[in-house]
């Protein structure tokens, strides 16, 4: 028996690791790297069979190999070899001709073949790779699937021609140090025989795949790559190789790329079909536009893309050859090739034979600016730029300005002297605004700390290690070590803070390390920051700037040994400074080079610099030559620019100031004037004649979508010569920041200020702009050079857009003491014939105008069927289950029922599921078709601006809605469920809480009825759905929004209101007020629940009058409704007391039933008073109260006021009788409360609306006024007996006539609202009969003192002063009034009894009446008086001085006595002629006072300011004043003499138009 003399190798089991180890190498072919780490953790082969992918990717090997390792294994341990299913070729291809397949062959997306590359995935991996594989590296199955059918398909396919990959460091270092004599250049005398065996030129000849080779040498290009002659000369090998002159090496990689765009070409062309080809070489034979001949026919005459691309290189020269392609692609069109070759232009990489000889990398300025570019030509590819830096030289500085071009969130500031002179943001801060800030400052809320810091708005330059130009410990620089423990902590949490995508959105944001001077070691806080951002954003978002090559290597060591990552793909390092800064700066987009121009004063024109600009953050300021000088207008860059803005706009884009631009410039082809146009522009320029107002108010009322802000906008451009015009463009700034920054405007560069024209969209109402007016005034004021004489000029014009309805109806019943027009959706039929003439105009420039809808909308006069045509076309098909049709959906109903709504580009995406691809945007709207023209994408100014997406028309998002519901039976109600169980809507994010807060206004906000100033009961959205499908689909609507906006105390509060307005369902509506409460406990909520409460009650005594028996248990639960009504009530004004600001997430509560916020919340008291005139309307109806009877009603009358108990009241002896009594002796401690609580709250509102300042808004205060007057009438006719009462109860009872006489004076009285100091000064302007009368009843009280309590003496001798005056200033010869020594030393003797410190400020207030000092008199107590009278009123009025400001009822007038007190009501009948709206507007704003009647009557008093307080001076005596106007003197605390007039307010004396003398 024979044996073999070779044995079987040994089974698997039994390999040895090194067994392992060599196959791993040898059969399977991995790099040695992976090898080795199957040999250091002792893998033998009996462990090898156990394993799976998982584990050998827990090894640290990359997933490429780890699929070839185990598709190999997997064969072994089947006893087979492994066999590749695909062509050879493919197994050569480097990963980076593998990304290059999937992108350009393949076309996935580039995120998907950047994750292969990343994960080592060469041809030779792809081969073995499954679908699961696919999917476990994130790749979607519908990419996966695709990529396994494209790679099974290359067996039928000739090999593809793949680019090859430009050389990794690794392998420039290694054809380097094959061009490379072994001995250093500089020690030339220490050489020794080269040990080098290849060329550099042969080492990147391997790298070359066959069919590239084959491709190159089939066009007879010399291979450089090729030196075989060198192989063959073993001498040669004795000696360093020769050195390539300098010149011929640049010569050969300028072929190498050369070679590169010929095969990029190639590539392009034969994707064109056979007629597109034909094409091309058409255009290629005429094509003059270069300095070259055209190509000669000849040569072009049957030849392929091959010789094609050739002929053109050989033609034009590599670069032009690309460009010329371009142009042509773009001609014919194939804009798709054209912006692939785009693409992949920025990928060509010249290579570099050797550093030594090229210092410089070719394409390092082109590097930078695709990276700072996404590979385009301007900045404005990222919305942010993060920039963060080390210590810096004042050298370098100067070549930084590229920093003032960037759009700067933040710079993360590594140099303490930064700050100082010659540091780099001390030369920042030059030019630009940057505010200046410390990590710690990041932390909290992320929404507050954008708003405090002024996030988006301006540059935040933080410094993360000391700031030496501020003199304190904790702000010296730290060592390392002391940074680590210290700092650390603060700047980790502000790389987290930046990077939250609801901060900055992953993808459009670029943060630049800017390395100013060299990081050694690791122990560098500025590397700690780098692993930081490193943890939280992708490698892609951070690139590197260093300045220099060393710098750049110890960087990029550092990063590869501690973050296992090749920076150098991402890294500028051969540019210098200079170069850099000249780069950024070339890029677009450019500033105007004669800079941007502001009209001044004498037709003159100032220069706008960016710092003030930055300033001024809530303007879109509109300047003079806006827009010139910003493109070369001959080029195409700014043909297609100009195409693309007008294509934007008339689809339904906003309006740009180009577009007004791009029609000055072309004279024939006008913008479009609406009809209202001049009347527009004559309100505007009628309001700038008239002086008489420092800033005034212009409404324009417009349907939506009918161009109304155009047409401002349109007027604006045109007056840009007469005012210095600007766009309120940021409404979330308080009103008075803004009023700074329109006075800055009006201001600058200007010795004397300029007319301002601010435009105000708003979308809701007209009291925001009130507001604003009142603050700009105030501003104005504020102005220490503002000056009288600068009226005219110094003037504010608020055109205020406001979106209505009803815009015709607004206008005509519009308050007139403001100035407005309207535009509806109707054309004019001059309006008509313009626009036909425009698409005419619009067909000669632009492709299909016909399909720019917003605009044909318009033409068609808003035609309803041509609306409904295109809908209908549109949404034909339309299926809900599509994410497309979804998304539509969600927009048709936003935009149907919410203004200025959109649903972001990003949330989209991550809606549809998309990968962050960078500036993309168009990719939703690819995936948004069949509906994508019905779409546009608009810039978001609010926090920070991002892109969002809307329907172009708010009439085609309405009739889109109809069209669903009418041929899909998709009801709003449908569509509204579906968005709110739409997760994504509702996660923590600033883009999703804009949304999230349209969703909410689509819920709860309310619109104003056509027929008045109160709003509807609910949204719109929610009474259709209400009409459509009933209570209980709102409810359940309701409660889906309440559970995704669990913070938010509207909804539930919302739903609340709906169940007790249109159900009735009060316990069901209670426990939603409830839960609103308990989420947010403020006036509103709690309210709410009041508001529950009074419902049920009114509603249970409206079904009691249709009962026909009592039933006394009725009374029982009334009772207890009122009783928690009035409590709810109480807490509710108890709360309004407290709160600094209303809640400003209570939409709902912005409505007629509320105050505005600026208004003080009295809705507490009024509900109160409400809740007991209900319960006395009950108690009336008992049987032993009914009013009928008017003994009866005595008694209730007597049981109110506590005179007789229950049980004496007489009544039958029945079974209910006795059950009432049992019921209301249970209340009775409520009930006897009553009347004095109702007395208080009308002396309250006595006050109220006695001492307080109107406001502009007075919608609210005119209701709660006239509510308060109807419960008083039927206080007066409960409690307020009637004479012949009072004389049939004095016959009756002669031992009480006295008695009896006291209480009928003070009834009389009360009954005139005259029983209290407050409701005396009411009766400033009322007849002189009625005032007699309430002073002879005070006399005759005078007269009884001994029979009345001191209290109530005091109060009332203070009343009989009070009515003494008014009495002389209305009628002087009245028989009735006291004389002025008989009153003052009435006072007197009341000032004794009461001190300084009387709980009322009334004494006090007659003090300064009565003994206010002359130029001949002086009263040395008026300081003590003013002292008390401001103690007094703080304590008893301070709630209502937190909201409004007290109005003087007397001036000081030139007479003597008691005459030089001037009322109010006197001072306005010289006004006769002018509307009251109009007056109370001149006294609001204090223009009265510039009026000869009011200087003629008025007595000018003189004092001084000194430190901030003005006194008005009597000889020695300096007597306190207050301003009465918010900024009525200068800041600086200057010591100034100064005049003005003098009123009498319940607080103090008031200084009215103060003056000063210089």
């Amino acid at each position: 028996m024979s044996h073999s003399t070779t044995e079987p190798p040994p089974p698997t089991e039994e390999w040895t690791k090194e067994k392992v180890h060599q196959w791993l190498m040898t059969e399977v072919k991995v790099h040695q790297t992976y090898a080795d780490r199957f040999l250091e953790e002792d893998v033998l082969g009996d462990y090898l069979v156990a394993f799976v992918k998982k584990d050998i990717l827990d090894l640290g090997v990359k997933h490429g190999p780890a699929v070839k390792i185990t598709s190999y294994l997997e064969r072994l341990k089947q006893g087979s070899k492994y066999e590749s299913e695909f062509p050879a070729y493919v197994e050569k291809w480097t990963k980076e001709q593998v990304n290059q397949w999937l992108v350009q062959r393949v076309k996935i997306y580039g995120k998907y073949a950047e994750r292969l590359q990343e994960e080592d995935v060469s041809g030779d991996c792809l081969v073995c790779f499954r679908k699961q594989d696919f999917l476990d590296l994130d790749v979607k199955s519908g990419p996966a699937v695709k990529i396994l059918r494209e790679l099974h398909d290359l067996n039928n396919k000739p090999e593809p021609m793949l680019q090859s990959p430009p050389p990794t460091g690794a392998e420039q270092e290694e054809a380097q140090q094959c061009l490379k004599p072994q001995p250093s250049q500089a020690q030339p005398s220490q050489a020794q025989p080269s040990q080098a065996q290849p060329s550099q030129a042969q080492a990147l000849a391997t790298k070359q795949p066959e069919s590239l080779n084959k491709h190159e040498s089939k066009k007879a290009h010399p291979p450089v790559e090729k030196a075989p002659e060198k192989k063959k000369a073993p001498e040669k090998k004795k000696a360093p190789p020769k050195e390539e002159p300098p010149k011929l090496q640049a010569l050969r990689a300028k072929r190498k790329q050369s070679d590169g765009i010929t095969v990029l070409l190639q590539k392009t062309l034969e994707q064109l079909g056979t007629t597109d080809l034909k094409t091309f070489r058409f255009n290629l034979r005429h094509f003059n536009a270069t300095q070259h001949e055209p190509i000669a026919q000849s040569k072009l005459e049957d030849k392929d893309d091959v010789d094609i691309a050739d002929l053109m290189t050989d033609h034009y020269g590599s670069e032009a050859a690309l460009q010329v392609t371009l142009e042509i692609l773009d001609k014919i069109p194939r804009r798709d090739l054209a912006c692939d070759l785009k693409r992949n232009m920025g990928q060509l990489k010249p290579q570099r034979p050797s550093k030594e000889v090229l210092r410089r990398e070719a394409n390092q300025g082109d590097k930078l600016k695709n990276l700072l570019t996404c590979g385009g030509n301007s900045l404005d590819n990222y919305d942010r730029f993060v920039v963060i830096v080390n210590k810096s030289s004042p050298e370098q500085v100067e070549y930084l300005q590229f920093l003032n071009k960037l759009k700067l969130f933040c710079v993360l500031d590594f140099d303490p002297d930064s700050a100082v002179p010659g540091g780099l943001c001390h030369s920042y801060r030059e030019t630009r605004v940057a505010n200046l800030h410390t990590p710690s400052q990041y932390e909290g809320q992320t929404e507050a700390v954008m708003k405090n810091l002024n996030l988006y708005k301006q540059t935040s330059w933080v410094f993360c290690n000391g700031r030496h130009d501020l003199d304190s410990e904790s702000n010296r620089e730290l060592d390392y070590k002391n940074w680590l423990r210290k700092a650390c902590r603060d700047v980790e949490q502000l790389v987290s803070f930046i990077c939250k995508p609801e901060v900055l959105l992953h993808g459009r944001t670029l943060f630049i390390f800017l390395l100013l001077s060299p990081v050694q070691t690791e122990k560098d806080p500025i590397f700690d920051t780098y692993k930081a951002f490193y943890k939280h954003t992708e490698e892609e978002s951070i690139i590197s700037i260093c300045e220099s090559q060393s710098t750049f290597e110890k960087w990029r060591d550092l990063i590869q040994e501690k973050c296992d990552c090749d920076i150098t793909q991402q890294s500028v390092y051969e540019l210098t400074l200079s170069e850099v800064n000249g780069s950024i700066m070339a890029l677009g987009p450019f500033n105007q080079s004669s800079g941007r121009l502001l009209p001044s004063s004498g037709s003159s024109s100032v220069v706008l610099k960016q710092k003030d600009e930055d300033f001024m953050t809530a303007l879109d300021i509109l300047c003079l030559n806006q827009c010139e000088n910003v493109y070369e207008e001959n080029s195409p860059e700014f043909h297609d620019f100009k195409i693309k803005v007008e294509e934007e706009f008339f689809r339904g884009g906003k309006v740009k100031w180009w577009n007004f631009y791009f029609c000055d410039k072309d004279k024939a082809k006008p913008f479009i004037k609406r009809d209202k146009y001049k009347n527009l522009k004559k309100m505007i320029k009628s309001q700038s004649k008239d002086p008489q107002n420092t800033c005034v108010l212009l409404n324009l009322f417009h349907h939506p979508g009918c161009g109304g802000t155009t047409l401002a906008m349109h007027v604006m451009w045109d007056l840009r010569q007469d005012f210095r015009c600007a766009v309120l463009k940021d409404n979330t700034l308080p009103k008075e920041e803004v009023a700074i920054q329109v006075r800055r405007l009006m201001k600058l560069e200007s010795d004397k200020p300029s007319p301002v024209l601010l435009l105000v969209d708003d979308s809701k109402e007209t009291e925001n702009a009130h507001c604003l007016v009142n603050c700009i005034r105030k501003a104005i004021v504020e102005d220490c050079s503002s000056t009288v004489d600068d009226a005219p000029n110094g003037q504010v014009i608020i055109l205020n857009c406001v979106r209505s309805h009803s815009p015709k109806k607004q206008y005509l019943t519009g308050n007139s003491s403001t100035p407005c027009q309207y535009i509806t959706m109707s054309l004019t039929k001059n309006e008509q014939d313009d626009f036909e003439k425009k698409l005419q105009e619009l067909k000669e420039t632009h492709k299909k105008p016909e399909n720019f809808y917003s605009f044909m909308i318009m033409k068609s006069n808003f035609d309803k069927e041509y609306i409904d045509g295109l809908v209908r076309n549109t949404l034909e098909n339309f299926d809900m289950s599509t994410k497309a049709a979804q998304l539509f959906a969600f927009l048709a109903l936003l935009n149907t029922y919410v203004a200025e709504s959109e649903i972001s580009v990003s949330l989209s995406e991550d809606f549809f599921g998309m990968k962050m691809i960078r500036w993309r945007e168009d990719n939703v709207l690819d995936r948004m078709k069949p509906y994508s023209n019905f779409l546009i994408i608009d810039t978001v100014e609010e926090w920070g601006g991002y892109k969002g997406i809307r329907i172009l028309h708010h009439s085609i998002a309405s009739a889109s809605l109809e069209q669903l519901e009418k041929s899909y039976h998709l009801k709003v109600s449908e569509i509204a469920m579906a968005m709110l169980h739409c997760d994504l809507f509702f996660r923590v994010g600033v883009v999703r809480h804009r949304l999230m807060l349209s969703i909410q206004r689509m819920l709860i906000e309310r619109q104003r009825k056509k027929d008045g100033d109160e709003r509807e009961a609910f949204s719109p959205l929610i009474d259709k759905i209400h009409k459509q499908d009933g209570r209980h689909t709102v409810q359940d609507i309701f409660v889906k929004a309440s559970s995704q906006f669990v913070t938010s105390a509207s909804i539930p509060q919302a739903l609340a209101r709906y169940l007790y307005i249109s159900e009735r369902d009060f316990p069901e509506a209670l426990k939603w007020a409830e839960k609103a409460k308990n989420i947010k406990e403020n006036p509103y909520t709690v309210d709410t629940i009041g508001q529950v409460y009074k419902s049920n009650l009114k509603s249970n005594i409206q079904s009691e009058k249709q009962k026909k028996s009592r039933n006394p248990d009725d009374l029982d639960t009334n009772i207890k409704l009122a009783v928690n009504a009035i409590r709810a009530f109480q807490r509710a004004q108890e709360l309004g007391n407290t709160e600094d600001e209303p809640e400003e997430e209570a939409a709902d509560e912005d409505s007629e039933d509320y105050p505005t916020k600026s208004s003080y919340n009295v809705f507490g008291y009024v509900g109160v008073l409400e809740i007991t005139f209900l319960v006395f309307e009950i108690l009336s109806k008992l049987p032993f109260f009914e009013d009928g009877d008017p003994m009866r009603k005595r008694y209730l009358q007597s049981f109110l006021k506590q005179t007789i108990p229950i049980t004496s009241v007489y009544k039958e002896d029945n079974e209910i009788n006795n059950r009432y009594v049992e019921i209301t002796k249970d209340h009775e401690r409520f009930l006897l409360n009553l009347k004095t609580e109702v007395k208080e709250i009308f002396e309250f509102f006595d006050c109220y609306f006695t001492y307080m300042k109107g406001n502009n808004s007075g919608g609210f205060d005119s209701k709660n006024h006239w509510t308060i007057c109807v419960h008083f009438k039927k206080y007066v006719e409960l409690f307020c007996t009637s004479p012949e009462e009072i004389k049939k109860e004095r016959e009756s009872n002669p031992k009480l006539n006295l008695k009896m006489d006291i209480e009928e004076h003070r009834l009389c009285l009360e009954k005139v609202h005259a029983d209290t100091f407050a409701g005396i000064l009411q009766h400033l302007d009322k007849p002189a009969e009625e005032m007699e009368s309430i002073t002879q009843h005070y006399a005759f009280l005078q007269q009884k003192q001994q029979y009345i309590n001191p209290k109530q003496k005091t109060r009332e001798k203070i009343n009989y002063i009070l009515s003494n005056i008014i009495l002389y200033l209305l009628k002087p010869t009245s028989k009735y009034v006291k004389s002025y020594s008989q009153l003052s030393a009435l006072l007197l003797e009341t000032l004794q009894d009461v001190g300084l410190g009387h709980p009322f400020p009334d004494p006090y207030y007659l003090a300064l009446l009565l003994f206010w000092p002359s130029s001949a008199q002086e009263n040395t107590e008026i300081r003590a008086y003013v002292t008390a009278i401001r103690n007094s009123s703080r304590k008893r009025l301070s709630i209502l001085f937190r909201k409004r400001s007290t109005v003087a009822h007397f001036y000081l007038g030139k007479a003597g006595g008691l005459g030089r007190l001037v009322p109010k009501p006197k001072l306005d009948e010289c006004f006769a002629a002018i509307r009251r709206d109009t007056l109370a507007q001149l006294w609001r704003n204090g223009d009265i006072f510039k009026e000869k009647e009011i200087i003629s009557r008025l007595h000018r008093v003189t004092g001084t300011i000194e430190l901030g307080e003005v006194f008005a001076n009597y000889g020695k005596l300096k007597i306190p004043v207050r301003p009465a106007f918010i900024g009525g003197i200068r800041s600086g605390f200057s010591t100034e003499k100064v005049s003005f007039y003098l009123g009498f307010a319940i607080d103090g004396p008031l200084a009215y138009d103060i003056q000063y003398e210089n």
